[in-house]
C-alpha cells in the first residue's frame, strides 16, 4: 500500500537566539529555571503606548543563519504585524515577517536512508519574537511572559522531504549549525528549538508520473505537526501521520487543511484545528519599526566571523587528512571536540604521533575534552605506543570481553548495522588501556561475529 503514495514533507524549525537582551526591549532572554513573569517589562506585556526597538545582534545572528544555509540576504527588509488571538501573546499580534524576510532562497544537503544526498530547499530563515508560555492545570492555565519576546529565527523548507529520515537528518545538521555558529544552545529539552512539519501524500502511478509531478504538483492539503520537541518525537509523528494519510485516501475520504498535534503516551497524533492560511493573520507592516536595512559592510563583516562548518570540516578531515568518513563525521559532531582533535594533531605532528593514532585514540577512548588537555591525548598515544596489543591471542581475549559486555551493540552488528562494531573496539581500547591495535581489533571482532 505504501508505495502507491509518496509523502510530501515541508519543515519549519524555530530557534530561540542566545542574545543577552529580548528581540524588542532590553529584558534579560535567561529565563530558564526563573521565577515566573520576573524578566518583563511593558513591551514584552504588550502595555499600550510601549514601543518596541530592534535588537541588532538578534538580526546579525539571523543573518549568520541565512548565509550558513547557503541563503541570500536581502538588504532591505521589514518587520509585520501576524494578527491573532491567543493567551500566550498579549499584544494580539506578533512582530514578525512575511513579504521580506531576512534570508530567502538557501540550501541545505541531507541523507536518505541508502546514504545518497540531495538537496533541500530553504525558503526563508525570518526573525521575530517568541510567546509567552502557558502551562495547562485541570481547568485553569498559567500564564508565563518571561519568554514573551525573546529573539526566534523560523527557518522554512520548501516541501522537499519524502521520509522521516531525511527529516531527522536535516533536523540535526540544523542543530550542529546553529551550535557551530555559537547562535543558540538548540536545546530541545528546553525549548531552545523547536519543529513543526508539514505532511502530506501524493499517488504515485508511475516512475514517468513521479518524475514530471517532482516538486510541481503538491496535494490540495496539507496536516501540520505542531511543536514537536524532540527528533525521536518528530520522526515518530510523521511515521503516524503517513500512515493515517494514506489509510484515509485508501478508504476514499477527503483530507483536510488542519493542525495536529503528537500524544506520545497514545502514540498517535490528534486534532488541534483547522489549518490558516497566511491571509487569516492579516499582516500588515509594523507602523512602530523602521525598515531594516543590511548594507555591504554589515554582510562583509559577518560573512568574515563565519566558521568552517560541519560538512566543510568532514570534507577537510576525509580529503586532507586521510579520516574515514565515519570517524570524520565523530570528529566534527560538536565544534568543542572538532577544535580538540585539531589541536591535538597539530601537537601530535611535533612529537612523532600519527594521525590516525590521535582520530583512533578520541574516537576509541571519548576522552572528557572538558578536563582532558589536548597534549594529554598526544603524551598518552606516545607513552602507550611502546606496549602496544597486536597479539591475536592477548586481543581475542579483550574482544570477547567486549561481545560479553556489550549484547546491545552485537545484535545490532548482527542485524547489518556494521558501524556498531565500533563502540565494541571502544571496549577493548579501554580494557587495554588504550593499548589494543584498533584496526587488528576491528578485523578480529568481525570475525568472532560471523
Amino acid at each position: 500500500m505504501r508505495q502507491l503514495y509518496e509523502p510530501v514533507i515541508g519543515i519549519e524549525v524555530h530557534v530561540e537566539l542566545n542574545t543577552a537582551s529580548k528581540m524588542f526591549c532590553r529584558c534579560s532572554t535567561k529565563y530558564f529555571g526563573e521565577e515566573p513573569n520576573t524578566h518583563t517589562c511593558p513591551v514584552c506585556l504588550g502595555f499600550p503606548g510601549a514601543l518596541p526597538v530592534i535588537n541588532r545582534e538578534a538580526i546579525n545572528k539571523c543573518i549568520q543563519i541565512g548565509l550558513a544555509l547557503n541563503c541570500n540576504i536581502n538588504p532591505v527588509n521589514y518587520f509585520e504585524r501576524k494578527n491573532y488571538f491567543y493567551p500566550d501573546l498579549p499584544k494580539g499580534y506578533q512582530i514578525s515577517q512575511l513579504v521580506l524576510p531576512v534570508a530567502v532562497g538557501g540550501w541545505l544537503e541531507v541523507e536518505d536512508e541508502q546514504g545518497e544526498e540531495t538537496k533541500v530547499r530553504i525558503n526563508r530563515a525570518h526573525q521575530e519574537e517568541d510567546t509567552a508560555k502557558l502551562t495547562h492545570r485541570g481547568t485553569y492555565t498559567l500564564i508565563d511572559f518571561n519568554r514573551s519576546g525573546v529573539p526566534l529565527v523560523e527557518i522554512v523548507t520548501e516541501p522537499d522531504f519524502n521520509s522521516s529520515f531525511q527529516v531527522r537528518d536535516y533536523a540535526k545538521k540544523l542543530q550542529q549549525i546553529f551550535r557551530y555558529l555559537g547562535v543558540s544552545d538548540a536545546d530541545m529539552e528546553k525549548g531552545d528549538m523547536r519543529l513543526e512539519a508539514n505532511v502530506s501524500v501524493r499517488k504515485i502511478q508511475n516512475s514517468e508520473f513521479r518524475i514530471q509531478n517532482e516538486r510541481k504538483e503538491l496535494p490540495p492539503y496539507r496536516v501540520e505537526l505542531k511543536n514537536i520537541n524532540s527528533f525521536r518525537f518528530m520522526v515518530a509523528a510523521i511515521e503516524y501521520e503517513i500512515k493515517r494519510q494514506i489509510e484515509a485516501l485508501e478508504k476514499g475520504e477527503k483530507l483536510t487543511q488542519e493542525t495536529r498535534g503528537w500524544s506520545e503516551a497514545k502514540k498517535e497524533t490528534y486534532l488541534q484545528r483547522s489549518k490558516e492560511e497566511a491571509h487569516d493573520y492579516r499582516y500588515f507592516p509594523e507602523p512602530d519599526l523602521p525598515q531594516l536595512k543590511i548594507d555591504e559592510g554589515q554582510l562583509t563583516t559577518l560573512k568574515n566571523k563565519m566558521p568552517e562548518l560541519p560538512q566543510r570540516k568532514i570534507e577537510i578531515y576525509t580529503t586532507q587528512l586521510g579520516v574515514k568518513e565515519q570517524d570524520a563525521r565523530i570528529l566534527a559532531g560538536s565544534k568543542e571536540l572538532a577544535e580538540f582533535f585539531e589541536t591535538a594533531l597539530e601537537h601530535g605532528q611535533k612529537h612523532g604521533v600519527s594521525t590516525q593514532e590521535v582520530v583512533n585514540y578520541i574516537v576509541n577512548i571519548k576522552p572528557d575534552i572538558e578536563i582532558v588537555l589536548p597534549t594529554q591525548v598526544v603524551e598518552e598515544i606516545k607513552g602507550k605506543k611502546v606496549g602496544k596489543i597486536d597479539d591475536e591471542k592477548e586481543l581475542e581475549k579483550l574482544a570477547k570481553m567486549a561481545i560479553e559486555q556489550n549484547p546491545q551493540a552485537v545484535e545490532a552488528y548482527r542485524k547489518g548495522k556494521v558501524t556498531a562494531v565500533q563502540s565494541l573496539v571502544g571496549t577493548m581500547m579501554k580494557l587495554s588501556g588504550g593499548k589494543a591495535v584498533a584496526d587488528k581489533a576491528a578485523q578480529l571482532l568481525r570475525t568472532l561475529l560471523k
